[in-house]
């Protein structure tokens, strides 16, 4: 795949990655729609992704952070901390790419806190709050062994 090259709000961060594949994601935690106003859309990245600039990064939650540009506040990715087999995936916030690096809707995260308001079509995977949680247990389990 192609390398992507974006930009914040403001132009003070630049980042440039390749998409681990192009397909979009959609939560709808609340955290997410604290911080996008709605919900935060993004491509996964692949390793070696670079952001250049004035990166601040909020932790979260135990097992993620978040990234956002410290003089507009655009953001700029979620990524995962806790240890496990998902340790460091990279989620980029779509807009940050001209057209959403052309990539289709996959997933849609937490559906069932999704504000009736507005809804996406199409058959992309729909996963729950406990959907969610699960799929973080198993690296939680292990690290209290």
């Amino acid at each position: 795949m192609s390398e992507l090259h974006g930009h914040c709000m403001c132009g003070a961060v630049t980042v440039s990655m390749t998409p681990a594949r192009h397909s979009l994601g959609v939560c709808h935690c609340d955290m997410c729609r604290r911080w996008t106003s709605s919900m935060l859309m993004t491509l996964p990245a692949s390793p070696g992704y670079a952001a250049l600039g004035p990166v601040k990064t909020y932790v979260s939650s135990d097992w993620a952070e978040r990234a956002f540009c410290a003089e507009c506040g655009s953001a700029l990715w979620y990524r995962i901390t806790a240890p496990g087999k998902m340790h460091g995936q990279t989620q980029m916030a779509a807009g940050l790419f001209d057209n959403a690096g052309e990539s289709t809707l996959s997933l849609e995260l937490y559906i069932d806190k999704k504000p009736e308001g507005y809804a996406f079509a199409g058959p992309q995977r729909k996963m729950t709050e406990a959907d969610v949680l699960a799929a973080f247990r198993p690296a939680a389990a292990e690290e209290d062994s």
